[in-house]
This record gives structure tokens, sequence and C-alpha cells, in this order.
């Protein structure tokens, strides 16, 4: 603080993330999706679904803003478990209108799935969103959902979750520290 050659972003406090994916995230999906009924993202900074949220509930109040969280004491890289006890200052849960836990095994298994089924090589986090996704639309009749995949595979190389036994893989996963 003391020296202005320094900057620390702070991402989980700094108001600059809610505020581009309100401008940025929330605007783009209207411009291509306004008739969106629901939203997916994972809980992680709290920037994605509080500013993305806010910005698709003042285009239609009764869009459901849907957080996917890990469960206590499971590890899904990027993401939060509220119950942990930390609160990203900038998240807003006012906007969230209802919370998927997600283990690490299901985030595993729906990102080869995404791999295998759709060819998007997303990370261990979009895995867990695209399962708080299908848990969402399950629940309706109609409707179009919109989720958020913000984790790229290139980071879980090293984890074999895309390919091999699904036990090894799993295990991998749970044993790497990322960070």
């Amino acid at each position: 603080a003391e020296d202005p050659k320094y900057f620390m972003p702070f991402q989980y406090g700094n108001p600059a993330n809610p505020r581009a994916h309100y401008d940025g995230t929330g605007a783009e999906i209207l411009r291509d999706l306004p008739e969106i009924t629901h939203f997916v993202a994972g809980l992680g900074t709290g920037g994605t679904l509080t500013g993305a949220g806010r910005r698709l509930k003042e285009h239609r109040p009764d869009i459901a803003v849907v957080a996917a969280e890990p469960e206590l004491g499971e590890l899904v890289y990027g993401l939060r478990s509220l119950d942990e006890g930390f609160i990203p200052p900038i998240l807003d849960e006012s906007v969230l209108d209802r919370k998927f836990l997600v283990s690490s095994d299901d985030a595993l298994l729906a990102t080869r799935e995404l791999a295998e089924r759709e060819g998007i090589f997303a990370g261990i986090s979009s895995g867990a969103v695209v399962h708080a996704a299908r848990r969402v639309a399950a629940d309706l009749d109609r409707g179009d959902v919109v989720c958020l995949l913000a984790d790229g595979g290139w980071k879980y190389l090293s984890t074999e979750a895309w390919g091999g036994d699904l036990d090894r893989a799993a295990k991998r996963v749970g044993e790497t520290l990322w960070w």
C-alpha cells in the first residue's frame, strides 16, 4: 500500500469484478438470448453471479440466478463453499435465487462428458456448473438455461481428468494442490 508501483487487484473484493460482468457478461447474454429464464455460474469470487445476475434481473426480475457451490469439504477448484466461512466481499447473495451443492466427483464426471459429447475442453469448475445446470433443467417443463463455463481444461492436464480410469482421475484431482 505504501509503494505506488504495486497494485493488488484482490478479485474477491474489487468492485470492478462484478461491474465487468454487469457491463460485459450480462449484456452479452441478453443480446444473444433475451428470453433467458435461468443463469447458472460457479460460486467463486462472486463477481460473475453478482454482476451478470444484477444485469439479468434488471431485464426481467423473474430470471433465476443459480450458483454451483462445492459441497463442504469438497475440492472443486475455482469454486468456494460459503460454509467454510469466507464470504467474498463482492458477493451479493440477494441476487441468488438458488444454490446447488456439487461434489468433486460430479464435477469431474460432467467435465469428462463435456469433452466426450460436446468437444468442450473445460475445467473442473465448469463441470460443476454443467452439473448444476442439468439439475436446474431437469425441474423445468420449459425454459432457457445459460450456464457460464469460466474454467479451461489446460490447467488440469496432469490429472488425467479426461481419460483413463475414472476412480484414478478422481483421486488425482482430489490430491492435486492447484495454487
